[in-house]
């Protein structure tokens, strides 16, 4: 509760931002920190937190690949971020997060491209108040906000290492997960209880994926390390954020819907 209310004051924390910040103050900040040239594909680029980074990368300098499920709002992203940097560099892929035939595709047609990939943001999200199933048949959060991620890092992951030796740049790789992930406890990370319909908790699904995409972080992070790739992954809880995915998840946790 502490922490919450350190959040909601603006208060900063060990990075030296708080909630008050924005992306002008980070990228001011890191002037001198981005190399030339760099390449980022940021997923769930079309609103929230994705709409800012991809922003802040354009003003940088970055190129920026968005996968995008709905290719009109993508259009308006890369609208707004030219206008602001006339010189920004965005390329649009449709793509849907939940279908693993969908994310096949991006993959492939991102590295037909054969362009460097210095950057990964698994930032795409989802929550969802009744069950839900993607065309694989799957729990629609789960797929979306973990297993597809889970799918591009591993096509993409090669390309990023290969990158990663070429320029003598370290590759970054970024899963947004969330402090809710804390509210899976050990003996309930289950899927069975939820694939009813009267038993579905779509807070408990979402925190399940949170926690699935820090897992998946620290065994990337032990295959890189093992492999000395110079390329990194780290979780990362953003904070309180407003967000239509913050105003459902905790709508669902207080009415228990």
């Amino acid at each position: 509760m502490k922490e919450t209310w350190r959040y909601l004051a603006g208060i900063a924390g060990s990075s030296g931002y708080g909630s008050n910040s924005t992306a002008e103050h980070v990228i001011q900040d890191s002037a001198c920190l981005v190399p030339p040239h760099l390449t980022a594909i940021v997923t769930g680029a079309t609103s929230g937190i994705g709409v800012e980074t991809a922003r802040a990368l354009g003003r940088k300098g970055v190129r920026i690949v968005i996968p995008a499920r709905d290719l009109k709002k993508a259009a308006e992203v890369k609208e707004r971020i030219q206008k602001e940097s006339p010189n920004a560099e965005i390329i649009i892929f449709e793509t849907d997060m939940s279908s693993f035939v969908s994310v096949k595709r991006f993959c492939s047609a991102f590295l037909d491209l054969r362009l460097p990939l210095n950057i990964l943001i698994n930032n795409a999200g989802i929550y969802s108040h009744k069950l839900e199933f993607s065309e694989d048949k799957i729990e629609m959060t789960f797929a979306t906000n973990y297993l597809g991620h889970y799918l591009m890092t591993e096509l993409l992951l090669e390309k990023m290492i290969e990158t990663a030796e070429q320029t003598g740049i370290q590759g970054r790789i970024i899963n947004l997960s969330s402090v809710i992930h804390s509210w899976v406890k050990r003996d309930a990370f289950c899927f069975k209880k939820m694939l009813n319909p009267k038993n579905y908790d779509g807070t408990r699904a979402y925190a399940q994926s949170k926690l699935a995409n820090i897992l998946h972080v620290k065994e990337i992070a032990r295959q890189l390390k093992a492999r000395n790739a110079r390329v990194t992954i780290n979780a990362v809880h953003p904070g309180i954020v407003k967000t239509g995915i913050l105003r459902a998840s905790y709508k669902g946790f207080i009415t228990g819907s």
